[in-house]
């Protein structure tokens, strides 16, 4: 305990699911916690608060970059710093790829992929001026594969995961780890209509070495690791949080 005391960490999409779970960590190790996002954070607020933590709240709508920078800046005002940054907000749409509307292409571009490498680039004009911080960005499994009628998906999270290397490939000699994790399959809202489909949902469970779905709290081990002092030596890769399914 104690891993990130004193520390500023912001968590986006930290209203619900995995978010809610590493801001929640983050706060038990010792984290003043901004929490961003477009929900409703009351609940997030109630668990950090009751474990004797503090915490400020952000609204945002992250698919509008142009909201980045007043973002960065009203939390610097109100938090002075920002020592840890991690990406967490998603967005997904299914369509056949022959269909794939370009309103849904582009609003996951903008939440998965522009806002996180804008999010990046402004917080870590900050993280470099102090010659310190922590940057986790959300990648995916489909970093790795190509998935099935989710190419906006897809192809944001291939982008994340090549944009965290090249940040990382500039700012590591200045202080800076910039990482990602890749979760797997995890039992929040994102998977509905996988864990709603019987028939893929068996096909996915049968693959997982775990032989079960993720749950939020197992992926805030790999995110306290990534925003500790136990990474400093740990730049531009990506930790699969997956049950074994890339090993499979």
């Amino acid at each position: 305990m104690g891993q990130l005391d004193g520390k500023v960490a912001v968590v986006t999409g930290s209203n619900r699911g995995i978010g809610q779970a590493i801001a929640v960590g983050y706060a038990n190790e010792g984290a003043h916690v901004a929490l961003v996002c477009r929900g409703d954070p009351k609940e997030t607020v109630s668990l950090i608060e009751r474990g004797g933590r503090k915490c400020a709240v952000f609204p945002c709508e992250l698919s509008e970059v142009s909201n980045i920078v007043p973002l960065v800046k009203k939390i610097v005002e109100k938090c002075g710093t920002i020592d840890i940054l991690y990406n967490n907000a998603g967005a997904q749409s299914r369509h056949p790829s022959t269909e794939f509307p370009l309103s849904d292409w582009s609003y996951v571009m903008d939440v998965n992929c522009n806002s996180v490498f804008f999010l990046c680039q402004e917080a870590g004009k900050v993280m470099i001026s102090k010659g310190y911080g922590k940057i986790i960005n959300m990648a995916s499994l489909l970093s790795f594969q190509g998935g099935l009628t989710v190419p906006a998906y897809a192809a944001s999270k291939g982008a994340v995961m090549q944009f965290t290397k090249s940040l990382s490939n500039e700012w590591a000699k200045l202080g800076v780890n910039v990482n990602c994790i890749a979760p797997g399959y995890f039992d929040t809202d994102m998977n509905t209509a996988l864990i709603n489909d019987p028939t893929r949902s068996r096909q996915i469970l049968e693959r997982i070495p775990a032989g079960r779905w993720g749950k939020p709290e197992d992926i805030v081990g790999a995110a306290i690791f990534l925003a500790s002092r136990g990474s400093d030596y740990v730049n531009g890769i990506v930790i699969p949080v997956d049950g074994g399914w890339l090993g499979r």
